[in-house]
């Protein structure tokens, strides 16, 4: 099924970053100086909080350090709102969050800025993206195939899970999807993406869950307390190997794997099968312009585009490497770009 949300932001990443302004650059240098600080706090969300991530966190942090002479706190998190609130508010200063969190902190308060973004395997932000997919339980896929491809048409009436209602990939990209699909039929030509925030006998779903995180929604599909769940493929990467069908396709399964970590220790061997899969702007690291100081941004957008940080293996994963990290290399070519605001304009788009 060809998504305009897909055509949308598959043709907006070369424009887009084309176009970008000297918006927030500007802005920079207009500004007040902002006064020093001793220590740097990076906000979490919760799909990167666990032990299993301390390694890759602290990795950065140093990298930070380093490039700062400044401290680093790392601030944790179990809810996305707690790690938008302290990027906006300026509790934490830098934090690595999904395209929706970020134009949410964006929205309350201009001064957070996109830093870097993750490039795509080219290396450049023409395919820098990672996947929102629609998963069931396997052996659940055969009520959700249609010829010789899949439909989300059985969704409705459904146990559904979703990450947050701040996540990207969790549930902008999915109920826009959703809303896209199901209000071109009479019965639901009303449908909005707020219809789908509850469930229950007059609503779309049956039911409505929210993991707290991709991990979370992925658990509550698994030990079938929804039927149908929305995750990324990047917050569930260190868990699961692809068991058959093409990565990043709609009929590809997954299992979790011998020796995964919480929460899905408990779920060794089960397996899930994808039904939808969208492409969604990679996600970047935010910095709070009113308390980082243009000199230390500056060190820092360095510091991450660097050939140091590139070939740092502790931070983007050899391809054949099974340790847990933030990001692997696939092709060699991956690394952080720097990105301005207006890249994200396809995100703020799906509010509208």
């Amino acid at each position: 099924m060809k998504k305009m949300l897909t055509l949308l932001i598959s043709l907006s990443l070369v424009a887009v970053a084309a176009g970008c302004g000297t918006k927030a650059r500007d802005a920079q240098k207009a500004a007040a100086p902002v006064k020093t600080k001793d220590t740097i706090t990076v906000a979490w969300y919760p799909n990167e909080s666990g032990a299993e991530l301390k390694t890759a966190r602290e990795e950065l942090g140093k990298v930070i350090a380093t490039a700062t002479g400044k401290k680093v706190e790392h601030k944790t998190t179990t809810d996305y709102i707690i790690a938008i609130e302290a990027i906006a508010s300026g509790s934490a200063d830098l934090a690595y969050m999904g395209p929706q969190g970020y134009v949410e902190a964006n929205a309350k308060n201009n001064k957070v800025q996109p830093l870097v973004v993750p490039s795509g395997e080219s290396g450049t932000l023409e395919d820098a993206v990672y996947y929102s997919w629609l998963s069931v339980r396997k052996g659940d896929e055969e009520a959700y195939k249609s010829g010789n491809g899949f439909s989300i048409d059985n969704i409705a009436g459904k146990k559904f899970s979703f990450v947050s209602n701040s996540s990207t990939s969790g549930f902008k990209v999915p109920s826009a999807n959703i809303v896209n699909y199901f209000s071109k039929k009479d019965k639901f030509k009303s449908l909005t993406a707020d219809d789908l925030l509850q469930g229950g006998k007059d609503k779309f779903f049956g039911e409505v869950l929210f993991g707290g995180s991709h991990q979370g929604a992925a658990v509550n599909l698994l030990t079938s307390k929804a039927d149908v769940a929305a995750f990324c493929d990047t917050c569930v990467a260190n868990y699961v190997d692809l068991s058959s069908g093409t990565a990043n396709t709609a009929g590809a399964v997954y299992k979790v794997k011998q020796g995964a970590a919480e929460p899905f220790n408990t779920q060794v061997g089960k397996e899930f099968s994808l039904i939808s899969v969208t492409p969604v702007l990679n996600s970047p690291f935010a910095i709070n312009t009113g308390t980082i100081s243009a000199e230390d941004l500056k060190k820092l957008r360095d510091a991450f585009i660097s050939d140091a940080v590139t070939k740092n293996t502790n931070i983007f994963l050899p391809k054949d490497s099974k340790d847990s990290g933030l990001f692997k290399q696939k092709t060699g070519k991956e690394k952080f770009l720097p990105v301005e605001d207006a890249f994200f304009n396809p995100v703020r788009m799906l509010s509208k």
